[in-house]
């Protein structure tokens, strides 16, 4: 290899497996021997979350802390491999590790990339090329896209894979008459009583503006919706201690009086 071998930190590695194996002996803890994969699921997404806050919110102690509680999570699992003669945390380790040189030929090898859209391209060319080794080629575009995205994250995905084959809008004005579109079926909907089919239209909806999202390049529907959340987020707040200040809450005030408020944080550049 061209570059010169890392440091390497094992020690503390080995103390969490040594510690995760007795949680989980007979002599550990009974809550940590009843978790499966499956139960484990939920704490995984978690704690995934918890750290894009910190990195959100761009503090060191805690994206440290967090990368912690999610290493703990891949040790975890695979513990509980182990314990099912499936595979280790070694395991775990060699294979990214041997993944990561395969696929960066143009650092460890002789391969070529010199910008990060090379770099994608040549990603690609190797990820189809070990699917063939292994005999499992995709028998659809769509397969591969994770069933536990978030939803708008997956639409997005499965737009972008329709879009590398030319199933795409021409441009942005396209996808805004096809959200008036959808805007007016929903509205039919409604008009109709149809609950099946508000839902299917509102889905439709929503799907149609994470085409547009994904359209503009740069941006996807679900960050954009995490920053709308979060001035949302930074308004309410900013009425709730506007009336704590005048011995109010928001359960006894008028929804003008809080429209008020509103309107006056969104002057105030919240």
């Amino acid at each position: 290899m061209p570059h010169s071998k890392p440091h390497i930190r094992s020690i503390s590695i080995d103390q969490l497996i040594l510690v995760m194996a007795e949680l989980r002996s007979k002599k550990g803890c009974p809550w940590d021997r009843e978790q499966t994969h499956s139960s484990l699921k939920k704490y995984l997404m978690e704690e995934c979350a918890e750290l894009m806050d910190a990195i959100d919110d761009k503090n060191p102690e805690e994206i440290c802390e967090e990368l912690g509680d999610l290493l703990m999570q891949i040790v975890f699992h695979s513990q509980i491999a182990e314990e099912n003669k499936e595979f280790t945390f070694e395991d775990v380790a060699r294979g990214i590790t041997e993944k990561m040189i395969r696929r960066h030929p143009h650092v460890f090898g002789d391969g070529k990339a010199e910008n990060s859209g090379e770099v994608i391209e040549l990603w690609e060319v190797i990820k189809k090329q070990e699917k063939k080794e292994r005999n499992k080629d995709r028998k659809s575009l769509m397969d591969g896209i994770p069933r536990h995205l978030p939803a708008l994250s997956r639409a997005h995905e499965m737009q972008r894979k329709a879009a590398k084959v030319g199933f795409d809008w021409s441009n942005s004005q396209q996808i805004i008459e096809k959200i008036e579109e959808e805007t007016g079926e929903l509205k039919k909907a409604i008009a109709e009583g149809d609950e099946k089919s508000v839902n299917e239209e509102i889905g439709d909806l929503i799907f149609s503006a994470v085409n547009l999202a994904r359209f503009r390049k740069g941006t996807s529907a679900e960050e954009i919706l995490a920053c709308t959340i979060q001035k949302f987020e930074r308004r309410f707040r900013y009425i709730e201690e506007k009336l704590a200040s005048a011995g109010k809450s928001p359960e006894n005030t008028s929804p003008g009086e809080m429209d008020g408020l509103w309107d006056e944080a969104k002057k105030n550049g919240l």
